[in-house]
């Protein structure tokens, strides 16, 4: 998926998994997607089996799932690895700039309109936490 498309946009980049115990996060992205979407928020959802196999499906069953689950209508892109040497190199990246790499599902990284601004949220952050929020509006005011 070109990345290109979203030029202009605030994204949120989260490494997701459908077999984990943070997995109830698909709902409140899905929420804050739908929120803020008209005001420049990308939701964009990385599956990814790096975190003890809790990713096992196809492109076709993550879909699926997160549709019919969830009700995600965010954008996702193919499973991809999100650690390690093989990581995709978008991931490989956003772990250089901010120094944080995912250690787990659910890994987030806020990106601003411009690229200029990356910041790393860990899985434990919900999509409903405050210094989430704060700094997506920060983003979006921006």
């Amino acid at each position: 998926m070109p990345l290109c498309q979203y030029s202009g946009k605030v994204l949120l980049v989260v490494n997701t998994a459908s077999k984990c115990g943070f997995t109830s996060q698909y709902e409140g992205l899905e929420k804050l997607y739908a929120r803020l979407k008209d005001r420049g928020l990308v939701v964009l959802g990385f599956p990814s089996n790096d975190f003890a196999g809790q990713e096992p499906g196809s492109d076709k069953e993550i879909a699926d799932f997160c549709r019919l689950t969830y009700g995600v209508e965010f954008p996702m892109v193919s499973k991809t690895v999100v650690k390690g040497r093989d990581a995709n190199p978008f991931y490989q990246r956003l772990g250089e700039i901010t120094g944080s790499r995912p250690k787990w599902n659910f890994h987030k990284y806020l990106i601003n309109r411009d690229g200029s601004q990356v910041v790393a949220f860990g899985t434990m952050t919900k999509p409903d936490d405050s210094e989430l929020l704060a700094k997506i509006e920060e983003f979006l005011n921006k």
